[in-house]
């Protein structure tokens, strides 16, 4: 059978610079509060839950949302599944329950991502023989050497170069990012789905690390590049690296009407696709693409708010202009250029940010649609367009 999948709750936590505010929290303890607040807005015992699906991209290894879940407190009798899309592996995790309930296989999931690059552990390649000694690296492989497998900021730079994005739209794009986060900040529109995280020594941190308020153009331009001589991405147009969690109540109508709700976001689709691993922060062109390709009649100018992964500014401003999407109704409180790109947690925060913004708007009218995309190492796009429950 097939059912309509609704979010109901949608949470995340504070995102922490790698090393700062949140460093001594691993994945478990970032994802468990996150986990016990969706279930407390949504209403839900955990004990109601089908499956718990988070992405990780970095961690520990083992299943992290089997240990999230236990850590929440759910009952032994609620499983869990780890998803590895890479920096996708939020969304991904949101996109299969979904589809798991779209399938009939359930009627209540968690789904979303955690990722704590301070606590990740080394990696640590087996030497040849007993006589060599072990090699540190830094990320799993995306691609192929007969492929090319360049870092995500060297591929930045490719795109940039292939799609004529110069330096001053990329820091001019990174500015406003910073300005549309701290003024959200300000505003106390993220309150709104936070969930504060309590240290060891009881310090409670209830804000986002990254933004920024003094940036200015003049402090971006001074910065030198940082992945090619002469190039043009730098620290200030990329996104910095970052722990953080956030998690979403999926069920289907059935459930939703049981529970009397009448608030939430219907998962219409979702739809992954592949380019050059080389040109890989261009995923979301040919994602986008399909997913609207599905919809005959349905354009990018169809959807009011869109919630871009900004992990770096040249990839954002290279798939705007190919799918010709107007700035103005992107990552309206800022995107990861200024909150941070928590890797596994990212997809999943694009969609708290969009649950929060259509379902409690700042404005006279409620958005009618909404989408999350990004990039993903290796080459790979995912989109999902979601809109309110009337």
């Amino acid at each position: 059978m097939s059912d309509r999948a609704i979010i109901v709750a949608a949470r995340r936590s504070p995102v922490g610079r790698v090393g700062g505010s949140l460093r001594e929290l691993p994945v478990e303890a970032l994802a468990a509060p996150v986990i016990r607040a969706v279930l407390a807005d949504a209403g839900l015992d955990g004990a109601e839950v089908d499956d718990v699906l988070l992405g990780n991209a970095v961690g520990p290894g083992g299943n992290v949302a089997r240990l999230s879940a236990l850590a929440a407190g759910l009952p032994v009798s609620v499983p869990g599944v780890t998803v590895d899309r890479q920096c996708g592996s939020g969304l991904e995790a949101i996109n299969l329950a979904a589809r798991l309930i779209q399938a009939g296989a359930g009627d209540v999931f968690l789904a979303g991502g955690v990722e704590s690059v301070s606590t990740a552990p080394w990696r640590v390649a087996k030497p040849t023989s007993l006589y060599r000694s072990p090699v540190f690296y830094d990320r799993a492989r995306f691609a192929p050497d007969c492929v090319g497998d360049p870092s995500m900021g060297e591929a930045a730079e490719n795109v940039a170069a292939a799609y004529g994005i110069s330096r001053d739209r990329q820091d001019s794009y990174a500015l406003a990012s910073h300005r549309k986060a701290v003024a959200a900040q300000e505003a106390g529109r993220f309150a709104r789905e936070m969930v504060p995280m309590i240290l060891p020594d009881g310090r409670i941190i209830d804000r986002d690390e990254c933004p920024r308020a003094d940036s200015s153009l003049a402090k971006l331009a001074s910065l030198p590049p940082v992945f090619r001589d002469g190039g043009s991405v730098t620290a200030g147009n990329a996104c910095p690296v970052n722990d953080g969690a956030a998690v979403v109540v999926v069920v289907s109508e059935r459930k939703f009407r049981a529970l009397g709700l009448t608030r939430g976001l219907w998962v219409v689709d979702s739809q992954a696709a592949g380019v050059d691993p080389k040109l890989l922060g261009t995923g979301p062109i040919p994602a986008v693409k399909k997913l609207l390709a599905r919809h005959p009649g349905l354009s990018v100018a169809d959807i009011d708010l869109i919630e871009f992964n900004e992990a770096f500014a040249a990839q954002v401003l290279a798939s705007l202009d190919a799918l010709g999407v107007d700035e103005a109704r992107v990552c309206v409180g800022g995107g990861a250029l200024a909150l941070g790109h928590p890797y596994g947690a990212s997809g999943a925060i694009l969609m708290t940010r969009l649950f929060s913004e259509i379902l409690t708007p700042t404005g006279s009218a409620r958005p009618r649609r909404g989408l999350a995309t990004l990039g993903i190492g290796g080459g790979l796009g995912l989109a999902t367009l979601v809109e309110p429950i009337p």
